[in-house]
């Protein structure tokens, strides 16, 4: 997790929104291991290739304690959260460390990301507790965004139009896919993202799958491309997706981009405090397909998107969470024809108190490149 921390007062806050949380959920305590929980919570990013315990224990009647390594321990303790510390050495067992800090029984919230390791040391030591991962114990953890985070999501979503409009003048045909995925990248970090997540480069037949990897293929006059990349500016994430066309497109791809565009216009209109999140997955999946197209939307509507880029709330069928100011997510309604070409438009995207406001501002029209 990269950018720069909040202040001390901010993760304070945090922990104790996080403790009520936990509270309301049926949670005795929060073990939060390497990983976005732990930094949205101490403003701490330990070493992400060591197989060494670090975990940080939040609950109501103690200050927040991390069990870290000895050897990590002055990196640690220049986290600006105020935590107090629990350390241990190599051949210490730091699963009996941590349970010691834990309530004898009950049902306990763990990060997704903890390592099955960990766990099962935890399980083996104290085979009382419980566990639930956070992501469905809690949801709604990071969901709702301060306002320093939204100015960095906001930050992040400027930077990625930047690169878009940048790639707009690059060369396309006789190109390779994985050569138009190199431009995403560097413009990325030029416009002040710290760190590329994907660059998604799907020309041609590629198109139709929505996670496609660059390839050496030819980009080629007729290609219509897929360009979706995003990644980290200042600790928070951009994702964006666009769709080009090499030359001019056929009746058929300006009638699938209209349908894609009509439908992502119509969910994001639809976004406002109270709205169910799969509310606006029904919209855009209504009129995909009354344009004939429903068969070949094949994934949600989006995904929420903070210090990582993807996380609740999942804007899809089933998901009764109601929307909140703050909230943060995608909207990316998608045709992909097998065989033939895809279509893809991804804003991001978040609730205030009076609608939706968009992250991404560059053009949803059919941009034709050369």
């Amino acid at each position: 997790m990269g950018g720069t921390a909040f202040g001390s007062e901010v993760y304070r806050r945090r922990c104790e929104r996080a403790v009520a949380a936990a509270r309301a959920a049926g949670l005795a305590a929060l073990v939060l291991t390497p990983g976005p929980d732990l930094a949205y919570l101490s403003g701490y990013t330990p070493p992400a290739d060591t197989e060494r315990l670090t975990a940080l224990v939040v609950r109501a009647d103690a200050a927040p304690t991390l069990v870290v390594p000895t050897l990590e321990r002055p990196a640690a303790e220049l986290a600006p959260a105020a935590l107090t510390f629990a350390d241990f050495t190599d051949g210490v067992d730091p699963y009996r460390l941590l349970a010691d800090l834990l309530p004898a029984a009950g049902r306990l919230g763990i990060s997704d990301s903890a390592w099955s390791l960990h766990l099962l040391g935890l399980q083996r030591t104290v085979p009382e507790l419980c566990w639930a991962g956070l992501s469905e114990a809690l949801p709604m953890l990071r969901a709702v965004k301060e306002a320093d985070e939204l100015g960095r999501l906001a930050a992040a979503g400027a930077g990625a139009d930047a690169t878009y409009e940048q790639v707009l003048g690059v060369r396309f045909a006789g190109r390779r896919e994985v050569d138009i995925a190199a431009d995403l990248a560097a413009g990325l970090r030029e416009h002040g993202h710290e760190q590329v997540d994907f660059t998604i480069v799907a020309s041609g037949r590629n198109g139709a799958s929505p996670h496609h990897e660059p390839t050496d293929r030819v980009i080629a006059e007729g290609d219509t491309v897929v360009l979706d990349f995003g990644g980290l500016r200042d600790g928070y994430g951009s994702d964006t997706t666009r769709t080009v066309h090499v030359g001019e497109p056929s009746a058929e791809v300006r009638e699938v981009h209209e349908a894609v565009r009509a439908a992502q216009q119509a969910a994001f209109e639809a976004v406002a405090p109270g709205v169910p999140c799969e509310h606006l997955d029904a919209i855009a999946r209504r009129v995909v397909t009354e344009a004939g197209y429903g068969e070949f939307f094949i994934h949600r509507t989006g995904h929420g998107i903070g210090m990582t880029t993807h996380e609740p709330p999942y804007v899809v069928a089933g998901e009764k969470q109601p929307l909140v100011p703050g909230m943060c997510f995608s909207i990316e309604p998608g045709i992909y024809l097998p065989g033939r070409f895809g279509v893809r438009i991804e804003d991001i995207v978040t609730v205030t108190e009076s609608g939706g406001r968009r992250f991404n501002d560059s053009s949803h029209a059919l941009a034709l490149v050369h």
